[in-house]
């Protein structure tokens, strides 16, 4: 596996992601930021924080497929949410999950959350950008 990720002596512990990742490989993926589409383009979850997150998370799924890699391959994540309050959390953390358990997986790469006044259009409340390492 290319990813080892770490919480460092030091840090505290978030259970959401983990704070470093220790990249092996040799071919670096860099998804562009993915919204709450469909594959036709249509907005899902139009007003709905987690079901646009859920979206987000399975549509990187998907970018991450095309390029032969997985979520175990995903050294840092950037989500960008629309006007961001800690009181979102909940609503984030719930689209995370139900994504996970869609893919079967715990997507716990480092991250950054940034709160945005606006994404490409009013009905998208998040968006998701990936980088991932190969061996």
């Amino acid at each position: 596996m290319a990813i080892t990720l770490v919480n460092p002596e030091g840090l505290p512990e978030i259970d959401a992601y983990r704070q470093v990742a220790i990249a092996t490989g040799s071919r670096l993926v860099f998804v562009a930021g993915q919204v709450a589409w469909d594959a036709d383009g249509v907005t899902v979850g139009a007003g709905d924080l987690a079901a646009q997150v859920e979206r987000c998370y399975l549509n990187v799924a998907t970018a991450l497929a095309a390029a032969g890699a997985t979520f175990a391959d995903v050294a840092k994540l950037a989500v960008y949410v629309v006007d961001w309050t800690p009181g979102m959390m909940p609503l984030l953390q719930e689209g995370i999950a139900r994504a996970a358990a869609k893919l079967g997986v715990t997507p716990v790469p480092p991250a950054s959350l940034l709160g945005v006044a606006a994404l490409d259009v009013p009905e998208h409340l998040v968006e998701i950008e990936a980088t991932a390492v190969l061996g």
